[in-house]
């Protein structure tokens, strides 16, 4: 749906701007600066939470007595998961301003990094509802997974350094460490048991590096994928790589999507699990069930 982007001059938009500073790059003062100067130009009512730390309260309390018409991410995954979670199944829109290390779900969007271009998405304000899954009472908006992903970006939580090359050494050493798990999944009234070596709970189809993990990823058909990668030789690793940039991963024999609306995975042993680029602790018990049109979000 698209909403009306007029709005008069003495009722001016009002948008809360909540800015990552730990996001990608940083240049937290540069930002602020950005979208002052960006917001004051085009006349918006505005208001900016620069996050510190616990910042879910003081967000929520904020949108409750700011009452913007659009709640804006200036961050990566982890800043739009945190703030899907306060406006789901709210009237108020998010908009992303991409500011992250890999950007995913702005990819998955078409939003680029650019200043000037997020802020012509704003004024359009093009908005389509999209769904939402809730794992283990965790609201998640892009992928989530357990196994070799999930330890990868826990490695990567706790280097200094950012990107993509940072993302791939550690995929890399992982490789030669590579655990084995056996999943009971339970879903659509029957339960199976896979071994894999991941398994991705993805609502989008993409990571940020542009791999497509989940090609039959829709953001609105009120249903999810679990994507398990099974044992593999190592010989397949760039095979399956390929696959996964060339959107071709559903075509490996090392490879099985089942689409659901709900499910119960239950792990043979304890595994890491990642939402959104946030490690949340080891499990063994996953409940994932699909959020249908849950999140209003602003789309090019």
């Amino acid at each position: 749906m698209i909403s009306d982007p007029e709005k008069s001059v003495s009722n001016p938009l009002r948008i809360l701007f909540v800015i990552n500073p730990k996001s990608g790059h940083g240049g937290e003062k540069n930002l602020k600066n950005l979208i002052t100067e960006r917001s004051e130009s085009e006349k918006f009512d505005f208001q900016i939470i620069v996050m510190s730390g616990d910042d879910k309260e003081r967000i929520s309390n904020s949108i409750t007595q700011y009452k913007p018409d659009i709640v804006t991410a200036a961050g990566g995954d982890g800043t739009i998961n945190l703030l899907a979670g306060i406006l789901a199944n709210t009237e108020i829109p998010l908009a992303i301003i991409p500011q992250g290390s890999a950007n995913g779900m702005a990819k998955e969007l078409h939003i680029t990094s650019k200043i000037d271009s997020a802020f012509e998405i704003i004024i359009k304000r093009k908005i389509q509802a999209i769904d939402l899954i809730k794992i283990n009472d965790r609201v998640c908006i892009h992928l989530a997974d357990v196994g070799l992903n999930a330890r990868v970006v826990k490695r990567f939580e706790n280097d200094a350094k950012r990107g993509i090359l940072t993302y791939a050494k550690y995929l890399f050493r992982e490789m030669f460490l590579l655990k084995k798990y056996v999943f009971n999944i339970t879903y659509d009234g029957k339960t199976i048991k896979r071994k894999g070596v991941s398994m991705t709970f993805a609502n989008a189809s993409q990571y940020g590096t542009g791999a497509v993990i989940n090609p039959k990823g829709i953001l609105d058909d009120g249903k999810f994928e679990l994507v398990i990668i099974k044992p593999f030789p190592r010989i397949k690793l760039l095979s399956i790589t390929w696959k996964m940039f060339m959107n071709k991963l559903h075509t490996s024999d090392y490879v099985e999507i089942i689409s659901c609306d709900k499910a119960l995975v239950l792990s043979s042993r304890k595994t890491t699990l990642q939402i959104d680029g946030e490690v949340l602790g080891k499990v063994k018990k996953i409940a994932i069930e699909c959020m249908p049109k849950a999140l209003l979000v602003i789309i090019p």
